[in-house]
């Protein structure tokens, strides 16, 4: 029996060395802080649906009606991100040839958060997309776009969103580019 009260008394104060050992070691990270209630409210999914205009700088220069789409999160304040579709069309491009510019791209935004139901924002974003085109001029290739605006906080979870966006399509010869005015709505949920 004297053994046994030996060996739990020497099992505890192993036990007992390697906490304090665990606590003393620098190597262990702190737990992350819990995130505060205004911090969880700037969090979460959103959906995301623009129309504007493009003017189209490619061969014979034109514009027509811009579409797009797509869902994102937002990860704080400051940063959120999103995928989106945006598809331009039915633009002029000489010689009784019409083309539309289709593209996928993962964005990036930074958002200035101040006081205000105003927002000015920045992004970029990367991807793939198409340009079809009448008389054979279709191809596809990596595209990329920068964008600039400022959203406009209707609610908690509702934002009308305008903005400047500059998108480029990279396929063999000359590139397809535009430049789009859109508005659209920002419905976070």
């Amino acid at each position: 029996m004297k053994c046994l009260k030996l060996a739990l008394l020497a099992t505890a104060m192993t036990a007992g060395l390697a906490v304090a050992a665990q606590a003393a070691d620098p190597n262990v990270p702190e737990p992350e802080p819990t995130p505060t209630p205004e911090q969880y409210q700037a969090m979460g999914f959103y959906l995301r649906g623009d129309l504007g205009w493009s003017f189209l700088d490619w061969g014979d220069k034109d514009n027509a009606f811009a579409v797009g789409g797509g869902v994102g999160y937002q990860f704080n304040d400051y940063l959120r991100s999103d995928l989106r579709v945006d598809w331009s069309g039915n633009y002029d491009v000489g010689d009784d040839a019409n083309a539309s510019l289709t593209t996928v791209l993962g964005n990036i935004y930074f958002d200035w958060k101040n006081d205000s139901i105003f927002t000015p924002y920045i992004g970029a974003g990367a991807g793939y997309g198409w340009v079809d085109a009448d008389h054979g001029l279709s191809d596809d290739g990596f595209a990329y776009a920068l964008m600039a605006g400022a959203s406009i906080d209707l609610s908690e979870s509702i934002a009308l969103d305008v903005g400047y966006r500059y998108r480029e399509l990279m396929i063999s010869g000359e590139d397809p580019a535009d430049h789009s005015g859109l508005a659209g709505i920002r419905f976070k949920f």
